[in-house]
Formats: structure tokens, C-alpha cells, sequence
């Protein structure tokens, strides 16, 4: 782990390569796991306040999962998270594209001019995940099966996931804090000191 600021940051972010592959992988993470997306406590006024202009774009079934669940949802572990669709299934926030490709109904308001919120943090961070500790927060790469073709991209373009991420990272901890990510990796990739 590696000292950043506040926060304790896993060497995968700088070893491992990543760029989304919409195209092959059809916003699985939006679909898939036992639970919605993470939330931050602050996130659940943005989700409320921004409502109207993002359920345009849902099916009547999602938006009566989020009348029936609400804006957060509780999980296993005491978590926020947003509600589902269903008992494991697509976040209710998600729409579909023609072609099938999961999509946020909040970034499309967002994209469209709508909103100045785009989503939730922990979704423009994937597959970066944080974990609040005693003094620090982690800073982790989550692997997932279904995001192999961003793997396989990311490294065909040789782009570690922390650069994929350097708007949501700037975003969540900071300039600064990506600025000295940057000189972090570059020493990383310096051949060691022989004596």
C-alpha cells in the first residue's frame, strides 16, 4: 500500500490496466452483484434532487422499484446502496440502449444538460473502490470477471486504471492528490537502484 494524502492506495491501481468496453461487456456492472451501487450519505439529497429529470428515461417497473425501495437501500453488511430491480438484479436506476447496453438514467440527464450531479461516486470510480478506515480511506481495485474485455483494452491501449479514473479521482480526492498519484507512478515504473 501506498501513502497518499489520507487515504492508503493499493499498487493495482498503478500495475493494472483498464478502459470500459461498452461494446463487449453491456454495462454489466450496472446489472450484476448482490447489491446496488455504494452510497455516500450526502448522495441519497442528490438522488431525491435530481428525480424528475432522471426517471424519464426509466421503465414503469423501475421507477416502481425506487417508489417502493426508496433512493437508498440498506444491504447485508450495513451499507448504503442504491435500490434494485428486483432481488439481484440491474440497479432501478438503469435504462437500456437499443443494442442493450445498461446505462445510469442520472449521467444521461447529466449529459443531456439537465442536472449539474452525474451519479454516484462509486459508480464513476469502478473499478476503484474506497473504504473508509480509522485514519485513512483505501483506495482498492475490485477485479471482476464480467469487466474482462475493459482489461483487455485497457492494456491493448496501455492505460493503467487510475489514469482511466483521473476524472472521478480528481473529483473525489483532488488535484493534488492525482497530481502526486501521477509521480507515484512513474517512480513505480523506475528500474531499481543497483549497488
Amino acid at each position: 500500500m501506498i501513502v497518499i494524502g489520507n487515504t492508503l492506495v493499493s499498487e493495482d491501481i498503478f500495475e493494472n490496466k483498464f478502459v470500459c468496453d461498452l461494446q463487449a461487456c453491456k454495462g454489466a456492472c450496472c446489472v450484476e452483484g448482490e447489491s446496488g451501487a455504494p452510497l455516500e450519505a450526502d448522495e441519497v439529497d442528490q438522488l431525491k434532487a435530481n428525480w424528475e429529470m432522471a426517471k424519464v428515461y426509466l421503465t414503469p417497473e423501475h421507477i416502481q422499484a425506487v417508489d417502493e425501495q426508496g433512493f437508498v437501500v440498506v444491504d447485508d453488511e450495513g451499507d448504503l446502496t442504491t435500490p434494485l430491480y428486483g432481488k439481484h438484479g440491474a440497479c432501478a436506476f438503469v435504462y437500456y440502449e437499443k443494442d442493450g447496453t445498461a446505462k445510469c438514467a442520472y449521467e444521461r440527464a447529466f449529459l443531456e444538460g439537465k442536472t449539474q450531479w452525474k451519479k454516484p461516486i462509486s459508480c464513476h470510480l469502478y473499478p476503484i473502490r474506497t473504504t473508509e478506515l480509522k485514519e485513512y480511506t483505501g483506495v482498492n481495485y475490485h477485479q471482476w470477471p464480467i469487466c474482462k474485455p475493459a482489461c483487455e483494452c485497457g492494456s491493448k491501449l496501455n492505460v493503467p486504471v487510475f489514469r482511466f479514473l483521473k476524472e472521478p479521482l480528481i473529483k473525489k480526492f483532488g488535484q493534488a492528490w492525482y497530481d502526486e498519484a501521477e509521480l507515484v507512478y512513474e517512480a513505480l515504473k523506475l528500474p531499481p537502484l543497483t549497488e
